[in-house]
């Protein structure tokens, strides 16, 4: 039985989980203890059990985890047996790396339209995907609901195209903007910064530097 708030620390969690469990079924293991994928994964069985706890009861003592059906479990809970329907509003240098690089489908997203404002771009299409000028974006929510706009266009049009997208009634947004965008609650925004990523990187390489530097002044003492 689902917990009713799962914390977003378990939630970021999961997709470890997920990569975690295909690595072990491409290299041929059917079942694995909540001691050993903890080991492999940097973390403990107790959290391992823990985190599973959230959504039911996956393992068996004595036995484990069976990979493939634990696989499908979280496979599930994060969305992938469903359908989300998605458009990408801006075909810059990011939006367009997605579309070519970023297997959308794989995970359960449809992008069925890309959308831009400059006119060189409007009726050409990139991975299959036909690009539209910005004023037909209405169109996309008469066909139906819209789970996810991809955001990423310049930051100057981040908010105005956020609020377009919420009176238009998209579910949720995935913002490459690097924006912290000023929507409503009724709309999921996921912020993807890498910067974010970058400067952690940062800070433990600082400090494995000095961690470095100091060990070594106290061997010349």
């Amino acid at each position: 039985m689902k917990q009713a708030r799962v914390s977003n620390n378990v939630i970021r969690r999961l997709p470890r989980y997920l990569r975690k469990l295909d690595e072990l079924r491409s290299a041929g293991v059917d079942r694995i203890s909540s001691g050993e994928l903890g080991r492999q994964m940097g973390l403990t069985s107790s959290q391992i059990r823990q985190d599973f706890s959230c959504f039911g009861e996956f393992g068996q003592q004595g036995y484990g985890y069976n990979v493939t059906a634990l696989r499908g479990e979280i496979a599930s809970i994060l969305g992938m047996n469903r359908h989300f329907s998605a458009v990408l509003v801006g075909v810059g240098n990011i939006g367009r790396a997605l579309i070519e690089n970023f297997c959308f489908e794989q995970y359960g997203f449809h992008i069925a339209s890309a959308y831009d404002v400059r006119p060189e771009l409007v009726g050409t299409s990139i991975g299959g995907i036909m690009i539209h000028d910005i004023s037909e974006l209405p169109g996309a929510f008469e066909q139906g609901p819209v789970d996810v706009a991809v955001l990423s266009v310049p930051k100057v049009m981040a908010n105005r195209a956020a609020h377009d997208l919420q009176e238009l009634g998209v579910r949720s947004i995935w913002n490459f903007t690097n924006v912290e965008l000023d929507v409503g609650p009724g709309v999921i925004v996921e912020n993807i910064h890498f910067s974010d990523s970058l400067l952690a990187l940062g800070y433990y390489l600082s400090e494995s530097i000095d961690a470095k530097a100091a060990a070594e002044a106290g061997k010349d003492k």
